[in-house]
């Protein structure tokens, strides 16, 4: 499970203090409570028996997962729950009968989805109680990014962590009720029993404590502060000293039980230090390139970079491996490569495309998938990436196994029983680099035999950061042009239709309208490619989507994730954060910033100023608007 604690600290909502369903578990959720009368006992018996006698109950639902085109989804396609998909008629169904929707939400790479999978939804118990009072919903959080963002931030106000697998019981009305992430199967039983005892009972009052949880939330008031050129070097000082407070002086990243590859806010600092030399900020990014390429973030034998690790030191990777970190991470080591002076970041950069073409491209369109999974084939975690001593031995020279055993630390005992992960626990001389390259080529001929689960969903958004990279790559190495071409025209050809960009494609069928993440990371890549290429049509093309998302995605009261999440109050903000990808708003103003057309021009200018003024603390999860703001307009 995956938890993210930059969000903030718990925040006790009233609807927190009127439904308490935890127990004591090593998660803290705190206790459970004795809460029913001898009245209330019989009240939920015969609400229970009314609600079996109900018409609108009588039909059992059926799960309607199988064969969906996103394989995340359609993996639970065989679960005993009767998953619903979240649209307007699961909605409303959930209205008629007067249920909680109990929203899923995970994706196809997360390792503790799937174990939640196989310990609880594959359960014919847990299945039973989910199945008679809860419309069950799944959805994957790639294709449905608002309604995520949503549910994560709920998750963050009521829990204080949030992560997937993420579990949110929402009312028949929109409003969310209750969050928990991932839950043994006893403790996630005793949950969603308690859960409907109470609706049963007293839905009325957990009805009203949702909605006014989301009211108090909705009415929360913000810091309006007029943008200038003053704000934003005071905004750009202030996230360098927040960064540098925050950060890991010894083994770079922040200071985290896991390091994560910040991405955007990497990104955004060099883009400040460029403009702003500062040694300490240099330095800082410095040890933090320099570990995530050397530790077990990177995947040394193939290419590409893992989602994160699980140890301060840059050591156990999380397996998986994610299209939108791999694409940020090469464009920034490119870049790092020139304005920190290290050529050896270009090598990584290219590296990475490389990894990206060999292992994510699709070889039908030239588009990438989405990730590739945690698990093999026969579900061990790490399966693919780990190696035994006697696989080495039997593989390598004497003199080959004797090298790797000094440089990847193989005379201490391995963390998996899986063996050992390749990565630079000593520092190669470069003669000893030089060496390495056959020793690659054997392990990767090796692994071309274990078989490694993929999420082959071709999404729009994540293909715009890719087109983005490689767009950039190819200015530099001519050879990337012709990937970025196929990018270029799956987009513009292939999702982009009459009435407007689709989310993605999967198993050749398209997946809906798309999202402001979507229009925003697609924009972007297109607007680098015209860069590229100096082509009308293909700043034409950029101008199209970036017009689309201005009108579908942003109002007076700022940006939404999507047209509608189907919840019951609409989220407008000034300024969207950084996530594990940019933030969408400001990648849209740019995208716009970047146009030929000046009034695309002026309309990104003004909302660059209102999204500055949204924004007054953590700022480093606002770092790519801070790094906007210092950009002069055109």
């Amino acid at each position: 499970m995956r938890l993210e604690t930059e969000g903030g600290l718990p925040e006790e909502t009233l609807m927190r203090r009127v439904l308490d369903v935890s127990e004591n578990t090593d998660h803290g959720r705190g206790k459970f409570m004795a809460w029913l009368s001898v009245q209330r006992l019989f009240g939920s018996f015969l609400t229970a028996c009314l609600f079996a006698l109900s018409p609108a109950v009588a039909a059992p639902l059926v799960n309607h997962l199988a064969h969906h085109p996103s394989p995340y989804l359609a993996l639970h396609g065989a679960d005993p729950v009767a998953w619903q998909e979240w649209n307007s008629a699961t909605v409303e169904l959930a209205s008629k009968q007067n249920k909680l929707l109990f929203v899923s939400i995970g994706y196809f790479s997360c390792h503790w989805c799937h174990v939640m999978q196989q310990e609880s939804y594959r359960d014919p118990t847990i299945a039973g109680v989910l199945n008679r009072n809860f419309i069950p919903v799944k959805v994957d959080r790639e294709l449905n990014s608002a309604l995520d963002a949503e549910m994560i931030e709920f998750a963050r106000r009521t829990l204080g962590v949030a992560g997937w697998p993420l579990n949110v019981f929402v009312t028949p009305e929109g409003y969310p009720l209750y969050a928990t992430l991932y839950s043994k199967p006893d403790q996630f039983l005793g949950q969603i029993e308690r859960l409907a005892e109470r609706w049963r009972a007293d839905s009325r009052t957990l009805k009203a404590a949702a909605k006014a949880a989301a009211s108090r939330v909705e009415s929360s008031a913000t810091t309006q502060e007029k943008a200038s050129p003053v704000l934003a070097a005071t905004r750009r000082k202030a996230l360098v000293d927040e960064t540098l407070a925050l950060a890991d002086p010894l083994r770079g990243g922040l200071e985290q039980v896991r390091k994560f590859p910040l991405a955007p806010q990497l990104t955004a600092l060099l883009q400040i230090h460029e403009r702003h030399p500062d040694a300490r900020l240099a330095a800082w990014l410095t040890l933090t390139l320099d570990r995530m390429m050397k530790g077990g973030l990177r995947d040394h034998v193939g290419g590409g970079f893992f989602r994160y690790t699980e140890d301060p030191d840059w050591h156990t990777p999380h397996y998986e491996k994610m299209l939108y970190d791999n694409a940020q991470l090469a464009l920034l080591y490119l870049r790092a490569a020139s304005i920190l002076g290290k050529p050896a970041y270009r090598a990584i950069a290219f590296e990475t495309l490389d990894f990206m073409l060999a292992d994510m491209r699709d070889a039908k369109t030239g588009a990438f998938i989405t990730s590739t999974s945690a698990v093999d084939g026969e579900g061990r975690e790490g399966g693919v990436y780990l190696w035994r001593r006697e696989q080495l031995q039997s593989m390598l020279s004497a003199d080959e196994f004797a090298l790797v055993t000094r440089i990847w630390g193989l005379e201490t005992a391995a963390e998996s029983n899986l063996g050992y992960l390749p990565q630079q626990v000593r520092e190669p001389t470069a003669a000893e680099m030089q060496k390495f390259g056959p020793i690659y080529r054997k392990l990767r001929a090796e692994r071309r035999q274990r078989h490694l689960p993929k999420d082959d969903k071709l999404l729009a958004g994540l293909n715009g950061l890719a087109l983005k990279a490689l767009s950039e790559a190819a200015a530099v190495d001519p050879r990337y042009r012709r990937h970025a071409d196929e990018v270029k025209v799956f987009l513009v050809k292939q999702l982009h239709h009459k009435n407007g960009l689709q989310q993605g494609m999967g198993q050749g069928k398209l997946l809906g309208p798309a999202d402001l993440e979507a229009y925003a990371y697609a924009a972007s890549g297109l607007r680098h490619y015209a860069r590229l290429s100096g082509a009308a049509a293909d700043h034409a093309a950029a101008d199209r989507l970036v017009r689309e998302a201005w009108q579908r995605f942003h109002s007076s009261s700022g940006f939404r994730m999507a047209g509608t999440t189907l919840l019951a109050v609409e989220n407008w903000q000034a300024a969207i954060a950084d996530g594990a990808a940019p933030s969408p708003s400001t990648e849209l103003i740019a995208a716009s910033l970047g146009s030929r057309d000046k009034a695309l021009r002026r309309k990104a200018s003004g909302a660059l100023g209102s999204s500055a003024a949204g924004i007054g603390r953590n700022l480093f999860l606002h770092a790519s608007l801070v790094a906007a703001m210092d950009v002069p307009a055109r």
